[in-house]
């Protein structure tokens, strides 16, 4: 995956052929924000400049800048795989929601 990071805060990176620019888009906002390079320090420039306008224009208006997550969220599966998990949970001693968090957090990359 492509990403880069400033002052805490990631952007996916991908080229942009219309522009023949880099293009990033800062996740987990609650609101949009990108911006372009040709280079990773331009990128990493305009990163910065991007954030801090975004980040100034939520303090203006008094709106948390980052969006914010529950903790829950629904996951459908085949009901043979939910079976089969719910089986391997119980072999192992574990909850579906222990045995689900523990796979999704070995596949996180940031």
């Amino acid at each position: 995956m492509n990403l880069m990071n400033v002052d805490g805060y990631h952007a996916r990176i991908e080229y942009d052929e219309e522009t023949n620019q880099f293009r990033g888009e800062i996740l987990g906002l609650s609101g949009g924000a990108d911006f372009y390079g040709s280079s990773p320090d331009e990128l990493r420039r305009e990163f910065k400049k991007s954030l801090d306008v975004f980040l100034e224009v939520c303090k203006e208006q008094g709106i948390e800048p980052r969006r914010q997550f529950s903790g829950k969220f629904n996951l459908r599966i085949p009901p043979e795989l939910h079976e089969k998990l719910a089986m391997t949970a119980e072999v192992q001693g574990k909850s579906l929601n222990t045995l689900a968090q523990e796979a999704l957090q070995r596949s996180v990359t940031a």
